[in-house]
């Protein structure tokens, strides 16, 4: 008869998560895992079955509490779109202090990307839904006069997102919050 657990699977999760998130898939070990989560080797074996899957359910973790927070943001109708947009880019000049630098999924990408089509086509869906709502947003800025109609509202979204990436990139090399912000003052211009 198995033994239930006796550990919060969520709390390991996140733990795993912040490892996953600093120092990437390949240079993560199980030893690094077992001293983040606190579990014995066993039990991460038994919970999650191998270090991919802790992998891939960190990531995906990540994925789903970031993108909630931004499509939170971006659909705040209650906002004008510039402000929408300063709130999105934001969150790299001035991050959670808890939470490690940079991004989960840029550095998933960065180092699993050329070799791993699987991953990188999910944190793909993702960042689509994302941008969908962007554009969807700019449009509609534009509709109400917010925003010169002539500017291509994809493009505009996805700008928004090539620099939330630079920016996190840039906070991970340990950019200034007030390097950030003239990136960001820079960007809501074209707003």
């Amino acid at each position: 008869m198995p033994r239930p657990r006796t550990f919060d699977e969520d709390r390991a999760l996140d733990a795993a998560m912040r490892v996953f998130w600093t120092s990437g898939y390949e240079a993560t070990s199980t030893q690094d895992l077992c001293a983040a989560t606190g579990l014995g080797r066993s039990s991460i074996y038994n919970t999650f079955t191998s270090k991919r899957d802790l992998f891939d359910r960190a990531l995906q973790r990540y994925v789903d509490r970031f993108t909630t927070a931004q499509l939170e943001v971006i659909q705040d109708e209650t906002l004008p779109v510039r402000e929408r947009v300063r709130r999105i880019l934001w969150t790299a000049v001035e991050p959670d202090p808890g939470e490690p630098a940079g991004c989960f999924v840029i550095n998933t990408i960065v180092e699993l990307g050329p070799k791993d089509a699987e991953v990188v086509g999910r944190l793909d869906r993702d960042h689509e839904v994302k941008l969908a709502a962007l554009t969807t947003a700019i449009q509609a800025a534009q509709a109400a006069g917010e925003i010169d109609p002539e500017q291509d509202a994809a493009g505009l979204a996805t700008y928004v997102f090539t620099v939330l990436g630079g920016l996190r990139v840039a906070a991970r090399r340990g950019a200034t919050p007030e390097s950030q912000r003239v990136v960001v003052e820079a960007t809501l211009r074209s707003f």
